[in-house]
């Protein structure tokens, strides 16, 4: 607090606070154990997994959360917290802040994974077709589809499915094709996902709604948008990206439309129910 009784607007409530800094601990453990042990077992254990995956588990719905890749997914991410949670804490309470965070997380994550669920299976189906059935043809569209370009292996099994495009009829190659179709669906189906995004943008979707008129900025697109039209932009976006679904880019974008979602849904029911004490 300030001499004068008013909180510093560079402080934070107790429970904005205390994710933040249980946050930064987990990465800091994270990266420790990552760099100095040589394991994964943080990941393995907190990060989530597809559905499908034998590595998946119902608490990486939480734990997720917590977990980030690198000091730039971090900061970002702290950094909404910093701005919208605790302006929405100081309105809400400590009880429903954490409430929100935590739903709005694991709502993004349900969404997220409902997607990529509907996906893998497409992928197992494919698979279990060329397995039961082999032929070139099979092999390149799952190779197409599937084959990760970050793959330790993704040269090998080009080169080995380029080399079966020259004799399609030669079958003494299914075997390898099997073991490379395995490969590929281990690789899919154990592809982590970290991070608060979902929340964060669940606290973004709220903090427009309860105040439509501020004016918030892009990093990279410094012109101030009022909240209310600053939010459907960012959806918008995220959904095209979403749907896109280039190569290149690793970011779950449903899981950030997921948490907004959830977060308007979250404060529609709040307002309603204040409003009905009327």
């Amino acid at each position: 607090m300030s001499p004068n009784g008013m909180r510093s607007p560079l402080s934070m409530p107790p429970v904005t606070k205390g994710i933040l800094i249980i946050t930064i601990i987990i990465f800091a453990l994270d990266w420790g154990i990552t760099h100095f042990l040589h394991t994964d077992r943080m990941i393995r254990v907190m990060a989530l997994f597809r559905v499908q995956s034998p590595l998946f588990f119902p608490t990486q719905l939480i734990t997720h959360i917590f977990m980030h890749g690198n000091l730039t997914h971090l900061f970002f991410n702290m950094f909404g917290l910093f701005m919208f949670g605790r302006i929405l804490e100081t309105i809400w309470g400590g009880k429903r802040m954490l409430f929100f965070y935590l739903i709005t997380g694991v709502g993004a994550a349900i969404i997220q994974s409902a997607i990529t669920y509907v996906q893998m299976q497409k992928m197992i189906h494919l698979a279990e077709t060329f397995t039961s059935g082999p032929s070139y043809a099979l092999f390149s569209d799952y190779v197409n589809h599937y084959l990760l370009k970050r793959s330790d292996r993704y040269n090998e099994i080009m080169a080995f499915a380029q080399s079966w495009f020259y004799a399609p009829d030669n079958l003494s190659v299914v075997p390898q094709a099997i073991e490379y179709t395995r490969l590929i669906m281990y690789e899919n189906l154990n592809i982590p996902m970290i991070g608060a995004s979902g929340a964060i943008f669940g606290l973004l979707a709220a903090f427009a709604m309860v105040f439509p008129d501020v004016e918030l900025m892009l990093i990279f697109l410094p012109i101030p948008i009022k909240a209310k039209y600053f939010v459907p932009v960012y959806a918008v976006i995220e959904l095209v990206f979403g749907v896109a679904g280039f190569e290149w880019d690793n970011v779950a974008h449903f899981a950030h439309l997921g948490g907004a979602l959830v977060g308007i849904i979250v404060v529609k029911y709040w307002q309603k129910k204040q409003f009905n004490k009327y």
